[in-house]
């Protein structure tokens, strides 16, 4: 029987929001190891002078605990 965890992240990008879901993938995949789903949660941007600068990716992570 497997475990599994899921943790909640948030990505970030300048360019959209499909980089920032996998900058949140990437980043985690540094410290936790077998991860093997995730669900984008919500996606929202950071705007300046009418102009998205940055994408950002609520994203939730599951991967299985290692015994």
């Amino acid at each position: 029987m497997s475990i599994v965890k899921i943790i909640e992240v948030i990505g970030s990008s300048p360019i959209g929001w499909s980089e920032a879901a996998q900058n949140a993938v990437t980043e985690t995949a540094k410290t936790v190891k077998n991860i093997k789903g995730v669900h984008v949660k919500r996606c929202t941007a950071i705007v300046k002078e009418n102009k998205i600068i940055e994408y950002r990716a609520d994203v939730k992570i599951a991967f299985i605990v290692e015994r």
